[in-house]
């Protein structure tokens, strides 16, 4: 602060220099021809330029000052669904320890509404500084795709990837598929029922790149919910569906679904047996992701100051403990600000074009 002052006393120092100078010069010169008035005047341009540059220097301390303060007060995480809901317990779990790296307390706060439209208006609504964390899933990146918010992508940066829990194409165990190229020999034939949980959502999307890259029709099942499209399958309601990970893991494990494929680019670890899509030669892939985003204009050592700690949490054995429970890891899981910023605006990408493929954007 004490350097601020003496360089803001510098600023009215030379200011005042500066137009005591100007004056002279003008009195001095009053009947110089209009060549030398030019010359006079680029003198008192390049005077006010000097005092300019000390500005934006002093501005510039301004920020880093403030860079260096944060956190000097509460910050808020904002989720876009109901309390007690997984992005809800997520957003805790990951603050359990942030807290203590950050050493300044995280309240979770709920902006309900048009499928991440009110907290991301809210978010926009909040200074740039690092105290306002939005949680975000795809159905962000949906609302922004579909033009149902004031939030654009570029509007955000990515901090922390939190959760990367892929998709299985799964169908019942009981079935007569017995593999990937069973189903999508059946689906040549004619479009088979999928569930999904929305229209537009992360399984729809997921599915039509699957049936693009697969050569396929389907039919297109929505039941509002990822568990009541697992529910619809073991009920023999549809065909086949696309649940993660960690929604299917106890039904593929007591033999209930067949997982023909994980939509992701390598086999998983904890599913050896289970191909990839693209192994099979289709390039699709899909997965839900939970990770944390601030405003872009945000000074970027706060950024990484909250990268730093975000990461360093959900390397803990608590959040570790959490990921397992849902049969995913850290390793593929987990990711600071470079890694996840750009997943999500390629992420975003890919949403975009899919809803205009299938009609649903403009």
């Amino acid at each position: 602060i004490n350097k601020l002052i003496k360089l803001f006393k510098r600023l009215v120092d030379l200011w005042t220099f500066q137009l005591q100078t100007s004056f002279l010069i003008l009195n001095w010169e009053s009947n110089m021809t209009q060549k030398n008035n030019s010359f006079r005047r680029n003198i008192v341009k390049a005077g006010l330029g000097v005092v300019a540059i000390a500005g934006i220097s002093a501005f510039g301390l301004v920020s880093s000052a403030s860079a260096d303060k944060y956190p000097s007060k509460s910050i808020e995480l904002v989720i876009h669904a109901k309390y007690g809901g997984g992005t809800d317990t997520t957003a805790r779990m990951v603050s359990i320890r942030t807290r203590r790296n950050l050493k300044a307390d995280i309240s979770i706060v709920a902006k309900r509404g048009g499928s991440g439209a009110k907290a991301q208006n809210y978010v926009l609504s909040k200074p740039a500084d690092g105290y306002t964390i939005m949680a975000l899933t795809q159905s962000h990146l949906y609302t922004m795709a579909r033009g149902k918010s004031k939030m654009k992508i570029n509007d955000i940066v990515g901090v922390a990837r939190a959760m990367d829990d892929p998709t299985f194409i799964a169908v019942s165990g009981k079935g007569n598929f017995k593999t990937l190229e069973d189903l999508v020999s059946a689906s040549k034939k004619a479009p088979l029922n999928w569930g999904v949980a929305q229209i537009g959502g992360t399984e729809h999307i997921g599915l039509a790149q699957f049936a693009k890259e697969a050569g396929i029709k389907f039919k297109v099942v929505p039941f509002g919910s990822g568990a009541q499209m697992v529910q619809a399958l073991m009920a023999g309601k549809i065909d086949a569906t696309l649940p993660n990970v960690s929604e299917a893991a106890n039904q593929v494990a007591d033999g209930s679904f067949r997982a023909l494929a994980v939509m992701a680019e390598d086999r998983l670890k904890d599913y050896p047996n289970v191909p990839s899509t693209f192994e099979k030669g289709i390039k699709a892939k899909c997965s839900t992701t939970r990770g944390y985003a601030v405003l872009a204009s945000t000074p970027q050592p706060i950024i990484d100051q909250i990268s730093k700690a975000m990461v360093k949490a959900m390397k803990h054995d608590v959040f570790k403990s959490y990921l397992a429970g849902a049969g995913l890891t850290v390793e593929t899981s987990v990711a600071g600000t470079k890694v996840w910023d750009k997943h999500l605006k390629a992420e975003y990408k890919v949403a975009e074009a899919a809803l205009k493929e299938l009609g649903l954007v403009k």
